[in-house]
């Protein structure tokens, strides 16, 4: 498809995949007002003519660090912390689990506190 794309896309001096009209770089604001906006209103994120929610395309990879992480029964893939760390092109571990450690899911330690209060106080 890419290859295809490519004969029928504008011509530029730099041969760019996805040029602007006249086969030149386009511009960011572009991109997010006629792509990246309009994508989220289709996707039902927010309210046809709203605002958008997400304002940069930086949300992406964020959203991408969610799916990762997320449980299955969630729809994410459930992926290790290391794996996680590996896919987002982190330098190290410990910067993804301070970035994102709010998202990995915790067991439920209401019956260990329960039992722990019990033995403590009686």
């Amino acid at each position: 498809m890419l290859r295809e794309w490519k004969l029928q896309c504008p011509k530029g001096e730099l041969g760019l995949a996805f040029p602007n009209g006249a086969g030149n770089i386009e511009n960011l604001p572009n991109i997010l007002i006629r792509g990246f906006h309009p994508a989220q209103q289709t996707a039902g994120v927010v309210a046809k003519g709203g605002p958008a929610k997400y304002t940069g395309l930086h949300s992406l990879r964020h959203f991408f660090a969610s799916w990762c992480i997320n449980r299955k029964q969630d729809g994410g893939l459930e992926l290790p912390l290391k794996v996680v760390q590996e896919r987002l092109g982190h330098s190290s571990v410990v910067l993804t689990a301070d970035r994102y450690s709010h998202l990995f899911p915790r067991g439920d330690d209401g019956a260990e506190l329960a039992a722990a209060e019990k033995f403590l106080l009686g």
